[in-house]
C-alpha cells in the first residue's frame, strides 16, 4: 500500500519512508463508499500481542480535553467500512455511524465510552519517538511512450511471488518474503538494476518524463501522472521486488557529490541534470523497485494499508506490530521544523517499511507540491496514546 518513507530530507538519509506500504490491498478496488449499504460478514477479532501498550487513563492523554477531534470524525467512519468486518470492532463502528451531526464533545464521550486509552512506547520502554512526513505527488507524462516520456512506470510481474509466513509463524506476521520460481526453488528477484537495464516483459500502465521524480513517487508508494491532456492517473502500490531501501541521497554525501544540508530531492535532480551520464547508476544503487497498479477514478486519497483512502492531516503510517491497523491515535508532536505544538486525533490507516516501532508515526499531509513542502520538513518528536475498543482483545495488555 504505506512503502514508508518520503522524498524528505530525513528519508533521504536514514530511509525514514521505505516502500509503501507492506501489506498489498487485492485488485481491483472499486470507489470507496461513504458506508456500507449492508451488513459484511463477521469475522473474529484476532488475539493482538502488542508489548508497547499500557492502559492509562484519559486524564494522563495530554490536551485531550481541549483538542478538536470531530474534525477527525469522516476519516474514523471510512476506517469503519474495513473494521466493522472484525467483531471487536463492529459494535462501536455501528453506535459511530448512528450519530447525528458529531461534535467536539459528542466525539470525546463517543470514545470515552467505548474506547480504552493506552500509552504507546518503544521496545526500550521510552515513550518519545519520531513523527516524519509523505505526500501524494505529481509527476508529468504519458500512458505511451513518447520522446519526453521513456520511463516506464511498471504494473507487478506475474512471476514476482510473496510468501506470506503468518500461517506458519504467527510472530511474523508482517513479515512477507518475495521472489520468483526457479525450478523447484524461490530465489531473489530482479534488483532495479536488472529490471531496468533488462527488456522487462510486462506492459507498462504508464511512461513518465522524468527518472528522478519516478524514483520517488517509488519512495512514496502512490502518486498521479499528469497525461498530455491535463488527466491524471492514479496509481497505487502494488507491489515490490523485495530488496531493502537504500539511500541516494546518504550516498551521495559519502561519495562527497553533496554535503548532510543540501541532501534533498531538488538538490539530487539538479546533481541528475549536471551529471545525467552518472544518474543511472545512482538510481540502481538502491535495488529496492516498486510496481504499481492504476487505481479507479472517485477515490478521495490514495489507498492505505487498511484498504481505505489516507486523508490529508488525518492519517497516519504505523508499525503494525505495535498499533493495529485502522485504531484511532491521538498524536502530540508539533509542526514541521517549529515548536508549536500539533495535537490531534489521527487514525492508523497506513504502514511503511522503515516505519518501525511503537512510538513512530508518518504523518500523511496530502497531494501535491505544498504538501510535498510539508512533509519533506517534517521531523519532530512526538508521543502517541492508541485508542481501543473496551473489548478489544489484547493479550498484552491483560496478561
Amino acid at each position: 500500500m504505506c512503502l514508508r518513507a518520503s522524498l524528505l530530507f530525513f528519508a533521504l538519509l536514514l530511509s525514514a519512508c521505505a516502500v509503501r506500504p507492506p501489506l498489498p490491498v487485492p485488485a481491483p478496488l472499486p470507489p470507496i463508499p461513504p458506508g456500507p449499504s449492508t451488513v459484511p460478514p463477521l469475522i473474529p477479532t484476532p488475539q493482538a500481542v502488542l508489548p508497547g501498550l499500557k492502559p492509562v487513563l484519559w486524564t494522563a492523554v495530554p490536551n485531550w480535553q481541549t483538542t478538536t477531534l470531530a474534525d477527525s470524525w469522516s476519516t474514523f467512519l471510512q476506517g469503519c467500512t474495513v473494521l466493522q468486518k472484525q467483531s471487536a470492532w463492529r459494535g462501536v463502528c455501528e453506535d459511530a455511524r448512528r450519530m447525528n451531526s458529531p461534535n467536539d464533545e459528542s466525539v470525546r464521550a463517543f470514545f470515552q465510552r467505548n474506547f480504552q486509552a493506552y500509552e504507546s512506547s518503544n521496545e526500550d520502554g521510552t515513550t518519545e519517538g519520531l513523527v516524519t512526513g509523505y505526500y501524494e505527488p505529481l509527476i508529468k507524462g504519458s500512458r505511451t511512450r513518447t520522446a519526453r516520456a521513456r520511463f516506464p512506470v511498471l504494473a507487478a510481474p506475474d512471476d514476482l511471488i510473496t510468501v506470506d509466513l503468518a500461517s506458519a509463524y504467527p510472530e511474523l506476521k508482517n513479515l512477507r518474503l518475495r521472489g520468483k520460481l526457479v525450478g523447484n526453488k524461490i530465489v531473489p528477484y530482479a534488483t532495479r538494476r536488472e529490471i531496468e537495464e533488462s527488456n522487462f516483459r510486462i506492459k507498462p500502465l504508464a511512461w513518465a518524463e522524468d527518472a528522478v521524480e519516478l524514483f520517488f513517487m517509488q519512495i512514496q508508494g502512490s502518486g498521479r501522472i499528469e497525461l498530455p491532456d491535463g488527466s491524471h492517473l492514479r496509481l497505487g502500490y502494488a507491489d515490490q521486488n523485495g530488496h531493502p531501501y537504500k539511500s541516494i541521497g546518504k550516498l551521495l554525501v559519502e561519495r562527497g557529490e553533496l554535503t548532510l544540508d543540501q541532501a534533498s530531492m531538488q538538490s539530487i535532480k539538479e546533481w541528475g541534470i549536471k551529471h545525467p551520464d552518472k544518474l543511472p547508476d545512482l538510481l540502481a544503487s538502491n535495488p529496492s523497485f516498486v510496481f504499481f497498479r492504476e487505481l479507479p477514478d472517485g477515490l478521495t486519497g490514495p489507498l492505505g494499508a487498511l484498504g481505505v483512502p489516507v486523508t490529508a492531516g488525518r492519517s497516519i503510517a504505523i508499525d503494525p506490530k505495535f498499533i493495529p491497523l485502522g485504531a484511532p491515535v491521538f498524536l502530540a508532536t508539533t509542526l514541521p521544523n517549529s515548536p508549536v505544538l500539533l495535537n490531534r486525533l489521527m487514525l492508523a490507516q497506513d504502514s511503511g517499511g522503515a516505519i518501525r516501532g511503537g512510538v513512530r508515526a508518518d504523518f500523511f499531509w496530502g497531494f501535491g507540491n505544498d504538501a510535498g513542502e510539508m512533509a519533506g520538513k517534517m521531523k519532530q518528536k512526538g508521543k502517541m496514546w492508541v485508542l481501543l475498543p473496551k473489548d478489544f482483545p489484547l493479550v498484552s495488555a491483560r496478561n
